[in-house]
């Protein structure tokens, strides 16, 4: 069986080393897994039920939720901005906490890692973004982490799957995630 797991990038700009992870993640992606980066998260609009209307829902929200329903899981890279999850990251997981009750997480398995600058690799960031993701429906795998600091000196120079310590991390995030597929499943 083969497992789609969708990764959304909480950072925007073109040489994120977040976005780099989650490119690495692609490659690395185990037989069986399949890493779908979501590219589009900069156009979709901020939450707003006047704007949430079924038939009516703008065009990047739909497509985002689209492609959360088509996941069997989620991997999550959050930056981290001022002590916390960046707001594209939170709105994307905003979308998709709705319908209330029926939103495209629906109990799937959700890992959140990132790599940061400081010292930390975004350890704040990434447990405000595992709390929203579970408040918001997600079955998070609380213990799939991994945070990378330094990520300005570390990536200088060396994209992420390039690097053999953070590329057998990685693989082994994705494994887990993919494993933890057939365990929420079977739940």
């Amino acid at each position: 069986m083969s497992v789609r797991i969708l990764a959304l990038v909480g950072s925007l700009r073109a040489g994120s080393h977040n976005r780099q992870l989650a490119e690495a993640a692609v490659k690395l992606a185990p037989e069986g897994a399949e890493v779908v980066l979501f590219e589009g998260l900069a156009e979709v609009p901020f939450y707003n039920e006047d704007i949430d209307v079924e038939g009516n829902v703008p065009a990047p929200a739909a497509a985002l939720r689209e492609a959360a329903g088509a996941a069997d899981a989620f991997l999550l890279f959050s930056p981290e901005y001022n002590g916390t999850m960046p707001a594209v990251l939170k709105n994307a997981i905003d979308w998709l906490s709705r319908p209330f009750g029926a939103g495209a997480f629906g109990g799937k398995p959700v890992a959140v890692i990132g790599t940061a600058y400081g010292q930390y690799g975004g350890v704040w960031a990434q447990d405000d973004t595992r709390k929203a993701v579970g408040i918001a429906g997600g079955k998070v795998i609380e213990d799939i982490k991994l945070s990378i600091p330094g990520s300005v000196t570390r990536f200088a120079e060396t994209h992420p799957v390039d690097d053999a310590e953070v590329a057998e991390q990685l693989t082994e995030v994705v494994a887990r995630l993919h494993g933890n597929v057939g365990e929420v499943a079977a739940a």
